[in-house]
């Protein structure tokens, strides 16, 4: 007899016990039936008016089902009867950051510490709301507060080494990283965030996927019961063309619509059937209604749970799920996880493989080419080979760069830029690209103004070896029309490793201005070359930093050299931007495993 029967049987016997209803809820809650919970709480509430352990795992129940507004509702009253309640004040800030209300989540998580100076997660959530509100120097010091008091907190030191590399902090950085590698060979559980891991110096693709089987472990386990749940859901639609649905946070004014929006327009519909699902914001842009527009269906779901909307993705009969976030900012992948599809394909978004879950591929495979997946073996997904990985527009949004004296660029210099945000420049990198100023006098480095510690910090670091601080220019937020349009006041962009640009690549190839880039062994720093093949531009690619310094000195001081790769990436421009050719041969890969599904 399981606790549940037991409970039952007890509350027949006792139906006014609150701490029998009390029991149930938690008993329920345990295998994440909130609504069997929230009924059990709710019963326990009514024959014990105002208790603040009930209305706090009320508030508990309601954050699980997603239900946040509710959440914080529970949570305050519980506090208007216990102030001094350090876990409700620490769940309310969870509450308000879920429902996007940064401010207020600080003050909870202030007043948690208050009472409660040495909670280490408390701390860790005030690091990443500091961080959500782009206080990063705050966020620091709280993950360094969080690792005092739990050196065992693993994902506080990865937070840590991320918001460092933000700034351009890299004292003791290589330790760090050293140490989280350490960590993540020797805790099975360690909660190491893919996206921050992917973009650390010095790991290598099988660790990346050590690390993504585990965090898939971590974060989606417990959605594995609902499963079934999922299966029995009975379409309801029927449908006489292939679905396909593309899953993403990012339809809105985001470097994503610049890469897919004419591909969603462009697929034969005669064929298929697109439908997008969004889980982000909606931003009100032009963008998102161009994305809205190329769609046969748009179903905004940021308000549904991920079994909800699994449950949905199953009624519609949609044939294959293309997520387009992974393990980047507001990943919804718990829903693949859920097996909502027969066929779920991890493409775009994140740089790496999602790992695995319960035994098998989170996802059944990644779209990926010949250069970013020469080898197959560290990806959990069965790889699927494009031309060129990524897709792009046809056109970008135009306007008008000005003069060059208007972005702070001498007249007559030399202009080697970058504008990859600023964690993706590592030390070695930076000191590389001070070497090729040294070598070429008559040159600035334009760089992407990111946040003002890391401006700082370059600046600092350049002065120490010699490099005048005017000779590092930075260049202010603009719209993404302006920011596409200054570039061509930049004679070469050159490259980071070992996380490349991407689209920033193809923003800068559009604009006629050469990529030099530095290949290495990961999925995330071959991109950039994998653009550049597609252009025949393979002469820009290297794949060690000694000949990226050599090559990069080489065409600052050889016009001719350079004009002819301008030319060369003017001739072949059509072989990226084309949206029509791409479309073509992203529907005959998923042609081919839809077949090969039915055929199984």
């Amino acid at each position: 007899m399981n606790q549940i029967t037991q409970l039952n049987i007890a509350i027949q016997n006792n139906p006014n016990d609150p701490a029998l209803y009390y029991e149930l809820g938690g008993a329920y809650l345990a295998i994440l039936k909130t609504d069997e919970a929230m009924a059990s709480y709710n019963k326990a509430l009514q024959l014990a008016p105002d208790h603040p352990q009930i209305l706090l795992q009320l508030g508990n129940t309601a954050c699980v089902a997603a239900q946040y507004a509710q959440a914080a509702n529970y949570f305050k009253r519980c506090i208007a009867l216990t102030p001094n309640n350090a876990g409700a004040h620490y769940n309310l800030g969870n509450a308000y950051r879920e429902l996007g209300e940064p401010l207020e989540a600080v003050q909870c998580y202030l007043r948690t510490l208050n009472l409660t100076p040495d909670d280490a997660d408390a701390h860790n959530n005030l690091g990443n709301t500091y961080r959500e509100l782009g206080a990063l120097d705050k966020a620091i010091a709280s993950y360094q507060q969080a690792l005092k008091h739990n050196p065992q907190l693993h994902h506080a030191l990865a937070h840590l080494i991320h918001q460092k590399q933000h700034i351009c902090d890299w004292k003791d950085l290589d330790i760090q990283i050293t140490q989280l590698r350490n960590v993540l060979k020797q805790h099975q559980n360690a909660q190491i965030a893919p996206f921050a891991f992917i973009a650390m110096p010095g790991t290598s693709a099988e660790e990346q996927l050590l690390c993504a089987n585990q965090w898939a472990t971590q974060q989606f386990s417990s959605l594995i019961p609902f499963k079934n749940e999922v299966a029995l859901v009975q379409p309801k639609h029927a449908k006489q063309k292939i679905r396909i649905a593309y899953l993403s946070a990012d339809f809105r004014l985001h470097p994503l619509a610049f890469l897919i929006t004419e591909l969603l327009d462009q697929h034969d519909r005669s064929t298929f059937e697109i439908i997008a699902y969004s889980h982000g914001i909606d931003d009100k842009s032009e963008e998102r209604q161009r994305i809205k527009n190329a769609v046969d269906l748009f179903v905004d779901i940021h308000l549904l749970s991920d079994v909800e909307a699994a449950k949905h993705m199953r009624e519609l009969r949609i044939d294959l799920l293309i997520d387009l976030t992974g393990y980047t900012k507001n990943s919804r992948s718990g829903i693949i996880a859920l097996k909502p599809t027969p066929i779920s394909i991890n493409w775009l978004g994140f740089p790496g493989t999602m790992g695995t879950l319960d035994g098998e591929s989170l996802f059944n495979y990644i779209l990926v080419d010949n250069t970013i997946a020469p080898d197959p073996q560290y990806f959990s997904e069965q790889c699927l080979y494009l031309p060129c990985y990524q897709p792009n527009n046809q056109s970008r949004p135009q306007a008008e760069a000005g003069e060059r004296s208007n972005h702070q660029l001498p007249a007559g210099a030399f202009v080697f830029c970058c504008f990859n945000q600023t964690f993706k420049i590592t030390a070695e990198v930076y000191a590389t690209w001070m070497r090729i100023l040294k070598q070429v006098p008559n040159s600035v480095l334009w760089l992407l103004d990111c946040n003002p510690w890391a401006k700082n910090n370059l600046i600092e670091t350049a002065k120490k070896v010699g490099i005048a601080a005017d000779r590092i220019i930075f260049a202010p937020r603009v719209s993404i029309a302006q920011h596409i349009a200054r570039q061509q006041h930049a004679d070469l962009f050159l490259d980071t490793l070992p996380y490349n640009a991407h689209t920033t690549a193809s923003d800068a190839l559009w604009m006629g201005l050469p990529v030099l880039t530095c290949m290495g062994e990961t999925f995330s720093s071959r991109v950039c070359a994998s653009i550049l093949k597609n252009l025949s531009l393979n002469d820009l690619i290297t794949d060690n930093l000694a000949d990226y310094e050599t090559l990069a000195v080489a065409l600052a001081h050889d016009k001719n050299k350079l004009l002819a790769l301008k030319q060369t990436l003017l001739t072949h421009h059509n072989q990226l931007f084309n949206s029509v050719r791409f479309t073509q041969h992203l529907e005959s890969i998923y042609l081919n495993v839809y077949n090969k599904k039915l055929i199984l």
